[in-house]
């Protein structure tokens, strides 16, 4: 795909207002660094997805300087060309290419940052950074400061604050381009694929790993360059264990499986969990738990619109699953009372939804003012209530071990919303029609 500068640096010039608005400054990037697994053995590498939000550069070794002043600047700092590592390691831009081809007013070596820091920083008002992000990151800083101060009697003066970074980067990340959401939608559509594949695939005497290796299969054949999060595989009782990512265990006939995955393009996320009988169909209190969550799910779809504050569709949703679980026999008491004391917290003890995006929780605030900030237009949010039921005497021995949780998609739109993930089936019917093919 050929890269398009232009989004990257309608973004720059953005931060760079805010920056201005705030009294101007340099604000500085850097992208993540890279991580040993073991044994001299690295990680595979991921760009820090604020520095990839504003500059569309992958490689590691490299950080972002921005300068908001009368006019705004962007300096890229990277790794030079190598040819003898490039050989062991790849390619690589080097700062010529780099600053042709991603849109930048200069770029240099990476070795030349904490140098040059100093004048970069000379006279400026603020500093802007993500504080507490890196160690390295903050003592660069200080030291840029130091330098500076050296040269007080030269009439050279330092910035006089240093700002969180974040409060402007994740304001800005919350609120997803064309571009962006042109990227999320192939994620989702890649990752309705792969549960439709897993659903098919999924068999008594088979493994969670198997039914793993399915699901990245389909991600990565179909473009995506990783899983977003480790993927959940969970049959039967593992389905109660929220985080469960062993994916060990052989699947077993009259269970469900719990499959939370998805995959990342180009650096942006999906988050789908589906819930489904292992090769069959749902038995009778599979099936109630699995409608009261779906219920539940609907309730919340009906609060995403803009205006709405985004504590609405959380609380749609409980009170569709305490009011079920009361019906079922499974809470006793009044529906606002169990709510008001966090009753169904023993079954739904998590939230509602989370911002989606670059990272799978995405940057930005769920409150403002102490209030739970209003729902606008071109934030994407997941939707995932669930019930988890695990063996304990007071509960009928038929509702034992069943994990449910029904996980989608949602883009707001000025007029409501849109599930990007519709592709991947919900309904009993739907999903049935693939268990049992």
């Amino acid at each position: 795909m050929t890269f398009d500068p232009a989004p990257f640096a309608a973004r720059r010039n953005k931060l760079a207002d805010a920056m201005r608005a705030a009294g101007g400054g340099v604000a500085i990037v850097p992208t993540a660094p890279r991580a040993i697994r073991n044994g001299g053995s690295e990680y595979a590498y991921r760009y820090d997805s604020g520095f990839f939000y504003l500059s569309g550069f992958r490689e590691p070794e490299a950080a972002l300087v921005i300068i908001a002043g009368d006019t705004t600047q962007s300096l890229l700092f990277c790794r030079e060309k190598n040819p003898e590592l490039e050989v062991w390691e790849g390619f690589r831009y080097g700062p010529a290419a780099a600053c042709e081809h991603f849109g930048f007013d200069a770029a240099y070596p990476i070795g030349e940052l904490d140098a040059r820091l100093p004048d970069l920083l000379a006279d400026q008002a603020t500093v802007f950074s993500a504080i507490g992000a890196s160690e390295e990151q903050d003592q660069r800083i200080i030291r840029a400061l130091d330098a500076i101060k050296a040269r007080a009697r030269s009439g050279i003066t330092p910035p006089t604050a240093i700002r969180e970074l974040r409060e402007l980067l994740d304001e800005m990340r919350l609120f997803k381009d064309a571009f962006e959401l042109e990227t999320m939608r192939r994620a989702a559509a890649i990752t309705c694929a792969a549960h439709r594949r897993a659903m098919r695939f999924a068999r008594p005497g088979r493994f969670e790993y198997e039914v793993q290796a399915e699901l990245e299969h389909e991600f990565m054949r179909s473009g995506a360059q990783a899983p977003a999060y480790t993927s959940i595989v969970a049959g039967g009782a593992n389905a109660c264990v929220l985080h469960y990512i062993e994916n060990r265990a052989e699947l077993r006939a009259g269970e469900l499986l719990l499959i939370d995955a998805g995959c990342e393009v180009d650096g942006y996320a999906a988050d789908i969990t589906r819930s489904f009988p292992v090769g069959g169909r749902y038995s009778g209190p599979q099936r109630a738990i699995y409608e009261l969550v779906l219920a539940a799910q609907a309730a919340a779809f009906a609060a995403l619109r803009p205006g709405e504050p985004c504590s609405a569709f959380h609380d749609a949703a409980v009170g569709v699953l305490t009011r079920g679980l009361v019906d079922l026999g499974l809470l006793q008491g009044s529906v606002d009372g169990l709510i008001e004391a966090g009753g169904y917290k023993r079954f739904y003890m998590h939230n509602t939804g989370h911002w989606l995006g670059l990272d799978v929780h995405d940057a930005g605030r769920y409150r403002l003012a102490g209030q739970s900030r209003p729902l606008a237009a071109g934030q994407v949010i997941t939707v995932e209530p669930g019930l988890y039921l695990r063996a304990a005497g007071d509960i009928p021995e038929r509702f034992w071990n069943i994990g449910v949780r029904i996980e989608d998609d949602v883009l707001i739109t000025p007029d409501g919303h849109e599930i990007l993930t519709d592709a991947a089936p919900r309904s009993v019917a739907d999903i049935e029609a693939l268990t049992c093919s």
